[in-house]
């Protein structure tokens, strides 16, 4: 009999492991507050209580309404975003603005949506009854920084949306509804776009009639690049729409296929923008031009200062790099805390991935699978993008790091993205009822049934005599009709006694 795996609310783990996460979080900044001021930061007992009451209210709800749900998660995200809160009040010290106070009300706003999602939407599986309505949602939040007047460009790219005095990037939700949407499509296709076509050096490349969906999406990546100059939005959009085709139709050749558009992607970006053309010149030759790419150059003079060990939380200078808070606090963290700390930072962002996978690999349902497999997918795809770029492995983009760059977007769509997954999760370990084997035989796989006739044995019966032939009764009434005591032939059979009958 085959072993039934059946997983254990883990609520004292969780506790626990929240926590060791917020601890360690405020520990980090009141660090800072010693190293640089040689005393504890003023008004730290009120960002306490406010910590830890955001991180419990976030804890309660999860333990409330997914007790099933992976226990790591949530103190996973909530150390991350301790330790980029901690990197951002410690750079607050240099340029004296007070961004982590800005950031700390962001993150109360994402625990109140995350809050939501995590009360409303118990089953993910909803979700996939509005295929083609995900798919106008997110294409309409990709485009709309093109609008006139609500479009905002910044840093060479027109990615943001400005609405009062608040600024919104819609890629970060894009990515969440596009995953949404992807799945579901795969998930009703991918036996048409399994179909194998002509092969070429060993590998099944799909017909030219199945291109039709990876040609959509290319165009209008294209569409994301040309108009609104960002090619990380389209790298993570396009990337993200290959890996989930990849895996739900199990066929190399659209990889292969994928990894090719991609590449002509970036070329039709290089030979159409002056940034694309910096970022790539920065990537590959940084010192030729210190004006150009004094980011790039200053993020590696403190890799290079930090060491393996780092200068210290607090004892750097990281704020020398420009935008310290946003796309390159991975620099920063890996300037103070050195090569270990940061590869410990990127180590965190794995065990997310990981663990959704690895829930991915138990749901028995094709969409629960799908989608958590394209949500880790595009978490990771964004932290190796970013981080390459930072650590010159990849070409810069404008991505931001989950959960620790300083973001109001990016902190309350991954707060979205992380109450998904634990819905998945939370789906995929928690107890099913399965029937007692044995007792229910199933003959789904029989052509065929066969049931035998059984000849009943009573005399009394007339079904145990042969079936008489009309012919041996003539023209005239068979004989034996008139008599009572002889049962006509064709007569129903008598009812069988039961016992407890009277004989």
């Amino acid at each position: 009999m085959a072993e039934t795996v059946v997983y254990r609310r883990r609520t004292v783990v969780s506790a626990l492991m929240m926590l060791f996460a917020l601890g360690l979080g405020f520990g980090g900044y009141l660090m800072v507050g010693l190293n640089q001021n040689g005393a504890l930061p003023e008004g730290w007992t009120t960002a306490l209580a406010v910590w830890i009451g955001l991180g419990g209210v976030a804890w309660g709800v999860v333990r409330w309404r997914l007790p099933y749900a992976d226990p790591l998660l949530l103190p996973l995200v909530f150390l991350l975003n301790g330790l980029g809160l901690s990197m951002i009040y410690r750079l607050d010290q240099a340029d004296r603005l007070a961004s982590a106070n800005l950031q700390m009300m962001w993150l109360g706003a994402s625990v109140v949506v995350f809050s939501a999602v995590v009360v409303l939407l118990r089953d993910h599986r909803i979700l996939q009854r509005y295929t083609y309505l995900w798919f106008v949602a997110g294409f309409l939040l990709l485009l709309a920084p093109l609008v006139p007047g609500l479009g905002k460009e910044n840093h060479g790219a027109r990615i943001w949306i400005q609405v009062g005095g608040f600024s919104f990037q819609p890629a970060e939700i894009a990515k969440i509804v596009l995953s949404v949407a992807f799945a579901s499509y795969l998930v009703e296709k991918r036996d048409v776009l399994a179909t194998a076509g002509r092969r070429f050096l060993g590998i099944d490349f799909p017909r030219a009639r199945d291109l039709g969906p990876i040609g959509v999406v290319w165009v209008f990546s294209l569409i994301i690049l040309v108009f609104e100059k960002d090619l990380g939005t389209t790298l993570l959009f396009f990337g993200l729409f290959v890996a989930m085709l990849y895996v739900a139709t199990e066929r190399p050749s659209w990889a292969i296929l994928g990894v090719l558009l991609v590449g002509a992607l970036g070329v039709v970006g290089y030979s159409m923008f002056d940034h694309v053309q910096t970022r790539f010149s920065s990537w590959l030759n940084p010192f030729s031009d210190y004006d150009k790419n004094l980011q790039v150059i200053s993020a590696q003079f403190g890799f290079a200062w930090g060491g393996l060990f780092g200068t210290g939380w607090g004892l750097g200078r990281p704020y020398l790099t420009p935008l310290s808070k946003n796309d390159f606090i991975g620099a920063a963290l890996g300037e103070e805390l050195g090569l270990f700390g940061l590869c410990a930072v990127i180590m965190l962002f794995g065990v997310i991935v990981a663990r959704v996978l690895r829930a991915a690999l138990g749901s028995n349902e094709p969409f629960g699978k799908l989608l958590a497999t394209g949500l880790a997918f595009a978490f990771a795809l964004q932290v190796f993008i970013i981080t390459g770029g930072i650590t010159r492995l990849l070409p810069l983009t404008g991505l931001t790091t989950p959960f620790v760059s300083q973001g109001g977007s990016s902190l309350i769509s991954n707060y979205i993205l992380l109450a998904l997954m634990l819905t998945i999760t939370n789906q995929v370990r928690r107890p099913h009822a399965q029937a007692p084997e044995g007792e229910f035989a199933s003959l789904s796989a029989e052509a065929t049934q066969a049931i035998p006739a059984v000849r009943t044995t009573s005399p009394e019966s007339p079904l145990g005599s042969p079936r008489p032939d009309p012919a041996d009764f003539g023209a005239t009434e068979p004989v034996g009709m008139d008599d009572p005591t002889v049962p006509h032939p064709l007569a129903p059979p008598a009812p069988r006694p039961r016992e407890g009958d009277p004989t």
